[in-house]
């Protein structure tokens, strides 16, 4: 399942590009290229690699069998293998990841050798807005957002800055939390704080989880829990969860509860996640420290985080507003991305440009 996923996202990523590309040039449907580098399947090159993947995951699959018929114990010559079996089992699982990540790359650097051609080919999608990432208040850049034809799903590609919102050790008054007290506001303002009806901030006490710092707060939240208590929040130190602008989730959809799987191009590692948190309006690519851990990003939250390379597929409508425990979030993240996997199957990559306007975020929150 994560090779799949690992697949599915090494693809479409590295598809969104043309379609941005595609949209600034013409709102008309793209025809493919002719010549020998027009690729019906850019992923035929990588054959090879799949075939070894599949190799690869037989091996495995025979080795977590053997166990299992030794159970029923026939010998002391196969008492003395079972050790064997152990440590060939732990090998072969490590030849299975390096197979992965070998498709991984052969299948990225096909795409990329597809673009750098300015072939216009066979990946196009729907561009459902580029979103404006602003610094100092002055636009910066403009993240395309999309979705492939025949899915609900939307994703883009970032970086990933660090949020230790919901851990109850994230902020302190003296600043010796996990992260910098400014990110959460200021007197007056507070953003990641949890406030009492006066807008003061709560702090721990002798019977919380750390004693002396704030009560760090997140959108998604258990309510039936009383609000200065740590243990509403999503602890940003244990869940993998994504932040996404508030305006910008309403317009596509998605609420926070919902899933995610956001991948790593750097080094092909994938996560599941939910929609824990909702940022600023003007900045997209934000998760939580047990995100980034999982996609072996630096995940301190004062210094930590990756400038680029981290994509992310986010399905609307799919959880119930409710914080999630980790084997939840895995649980619903790999089925929803096998209901995806199907929707978009290779007819995706063939499909026109649609004709609509492209629009950009809305600037409030």
């Amino acid at each position: 399942m994560r090779c799949n996923a690992i697949v599915f996202a090494a693809a479409m990523f590295l598809c969104l590009p043309a379609v941005a590309k595609g949209k600034q040039a013409s709102a008309a449907p793209a025809s493919s290229p002719a010549g020998p580098q027009a690729s019906a399947n850019p992923v035929s090159d990588c054959s090879g690699d799949f075939e070894a993947l599949h190799g690869a995951r037989q091996v495995v699959d025979r080795d977590q069998r053997v166990p299992e018929a030794q159970s029923d114990p026939a010998g002391a010559s196969e008492a003395k293998d079972a050790n064997l079996v152990a440590v060939d089992l732990e090998r072969d699982l490590m030849l299975l990841e390096q197979k992965q990540t070998e498709l991984t790359r052969c299948i990225l650097g096909t795409y990329a050798q597809d673009l750098a051609t300015d072939s216009p080919g066979h990946c196009f999608g729907e561009l459902l807005l580029n979103f404006q990432m602003r610094h100092d208040g002055e636009p910066a850049r403009d993240i395309p957002i999309g979705r492939l034809p025949g899915s609900w799903a939307f994703f883009y590609e970032s970086g990933m800055t660090i949020d230790a919102d919901g851990a109850p050790n994230a902020y302190h008054p003296d600043n010796l939390g996990l992260d910098d007290l400014a990110n959460a506001g200021a007197p007056g303002n507070w953003e990641g704080l949890a406030k009492d009806a006066d807008g003061e901030p709560f702090i721990q006490g002798p019977n919380d989880p750390f004693p002396g710092y704030y009560v760090s707060a997140t959108a998604l939240a258990d309510r039936s829990k009383p609000v200065n208590d740590p243990t509403r929040y999503v602890d940003a130190s244990r869940i993998p969860f994504v932040v996404l602008p508030g305006a910008m989730a309403r317009q596509l959809g998605a609420r926070v509860g919902d899933f995610a799987v956001v991948f790593n191009r750097r080094n092909g590692r994938v996560s599941y996640a939910i929609f824990g948190d909702v940022g600023p309006f003007d900045r997209i690519g934000e998760g939580s420290v047990a995100l980034a851990e999982n996609l072996g990003i630096r995940s301190d939250a004062r210094n930590g985080g990756a400038r680029r390379g981290i994509v992310y597929l986010v399905f609307p409508g799919s959880g119930n507003g409710r914080p999630r425990t980790v084997e939840e979030i895995n649980a619903e993240g790999q089925k929803l991305v096998q209901d995806w996997e199907g929707s978009v199957s290779s007819e995706a990559c063939a499909a026109p440009l649609p004709a609509q306007p492209v629009q950009r975020n809305q600037n409030t929150d």
